[in-house]
């Protein structure tokens, strides 16, 4: 963590709908390798996460959050702003509009950007950047509305692909963001295809993760025991029992791989709506001896399933509503343990495993040719464990926290979104032009800005 001295200036605000949240811990990591690498995010968490458990982050975490007020008291916060004449003249007529039109989904984040914007402006940041293109990202429209300030986010998957039927488009975020950043070359892609006028300004950042304990696993893995011990070779897989996660097509590659006479076992880690109808399927194929829907397990117990897993298998699919995955967390984590993985050929996944490299792809939605794969890692264990090898290489390479984080402040400064500050340019000298160029940047948005008010 950086030296904080005792009035810090803050660089930037970070801007969550939930934080710190268990389900989201790639945004703890990136906050607090942010901070270790020198940049101070001013936190705001539009929800209160402070009795969610389980956690794996420092309880010290919450302490340097500004949670939102609950919704009815947030309004009467914003009526007293307003009451008090402290608030900007287009906030006040943008409330008066929502009384008025009270139908609009996104009402309420007109009050948690008239609250946040009175924050930044206490603790002098001018700046907000947040996660998925959802909550976070639309407050941080309405605070560059209300306020002037510049916002971006991270787009990820589901909030990118899914049905956009907010009251401010996607097309506004895009077009009125500073920077958007999202997990993967093929997002990059897609997204400059959709929005072509933001091209400039979309930059791809992988998910950073902490490999240290996946590097453990590795190093304390016997690939021998793994392949050739009493027990039949596990092949393994964590994630929700919902569609996009191809569960179903594992089950049915599992039962091919009985019916061809392999020997192998097979766990599948968590939980979610599709338990009863993965189970039933289970019992129709006669797999109750080899497959096993485990439930919800901690990160210690995961690792411990790693340790003695010879493939991690994931065949994900792309939902009937268009909802899919883009980055697979778990599948960069079990290359961290040096766990040969299979998956299928959709959005990044293809950025992780590069086929018959660091493991196996097949198309989506094909069992039989993901059986296939398996059953050639199965029975190649020298060539299994050569490719998972270089998988733990790629992974330490690209996705390690340590690099995603330096990716991300050298965006947000070279974009001129964060406060000078010369130690930034002490920790990364690369970073001396893009403060020299802030200024003008900076300059020429207010004039922008101030062109586009005198012919509005």
């Amino acid at each position: 963590m950086p030296n904080h001295h005792p009035d810090p200036e803050y660089h930037l605000a970070y801007v969550f709908e939930r934080f710190p949240s268990f389900t989201q811990t790639f945004c703890v990591r990136e906050v607090l390798e942010l901070e270790r690498q020198g940049l101070r995010p001013l936190l705001f968490s539009i929800r209160d996460t402070r009795d969610e458990v389980p956690r794996n982050f420092p309880d010290e975490l919450y302490d340097r959050v500004i949670f939102l007020p609950e919704e009815k008291t947030l309004v009467e916060d914003v009526k007293a702003l307003k009451a008090g004449g402290e608030l900007p003249q287009c906030i006040v007529l943008t409330l008066r509009h929502w009384k008025e039109k009270a139908d609009g989904r996104d009402k309420v984040r007109v009050y948690e950007a008239a609250w946040i914007g009175q924050k930044m402006l206490e603790h002098g940041v001018t700046h907000s950047h947040s996660h998925f293109a959802g909550v976070g990202a639309r407050t941080g429209w309405w605070l560059r509305f209300f306020y002037d300030f510049t916002f971006s986010f991270t787009g990820h998957a589901n909030d990118l692909w899914c049905p956009d039927d907010f009251a401010l488009s996607r097309e506004m975020l895009f077009e009125d963001a500073s920077l958007i950043v999202t997990v993967s070359d093929y997002t990059v892609r897609d997204l400059n295809v959709r929005f072509s006028a933001a091209t400039s300004k979309t930059k791809r950042v992988y998910n950073g993760l902490n490999l240290a304990p996946f590097q453990e696993v590795a190093e304390a893995r016997n690939a021998g025991a793994v392949w050739k011990g009493d027990e039949a070779p596990l092949i393994f897989s964590v994630g929700r029992l919902i569609e996009k996660k191809g569960y179903d097509d594992l089950i049915r590659a599992c039962g091919m791989l009985k019916t061809q006479g392999r020997k192998f076992r097979c766990i599948i880690v968590g939980d979610g709506p599709m338990e009863d109808e993965l189970n039933a399927m289970i019992s129709e194929l006669g797999l109750e001896s080899e497959v096993e829907l485990a439930g919800p397990k901690s990160q210690d117990e995961i690792l411990e399933y790693l340790s003695g897993t010879a493939i991690f298998a994931l065949p994900c699919v792309t939902e009937h509503d268009g909802g899919k995955d883009n980055l697979p967390t778990v599948i960069m984590e079990a290359m961290g343990a040096s766990v040969v993985c299979a998956s299928t050929i959709l959005a990044g996944v293809p950025e992780m495993i590069i086929d018959h490299e660091t493991g196996r792809l097949v198309p989506e939605r094909e069992p039989e040719q993901f059986a296939g794969i398996l059953a050639d890692l199965l029975a190649d264990p020298k060539r299994s464990e050569e490719m998972a090898a270089l998988g733990k290489k790629r992974a330490e390479t690209l996705f390690a926290k340590e690099e995603t984080a330096k990716q991300m402040r050298r965006h947000l400064v070279r974009f001129g979104l964060v406060n000078f500050d010369p130690e930034l340019i002490t920790h990364d000298p690369e970073l001396k032009a893009a403060f020299q160029s802030q200024k003008w940047m900076r300059f020429r948005r207010k004039f922008r800005r101030l062109k586009e008010e005198r012919y509005a």
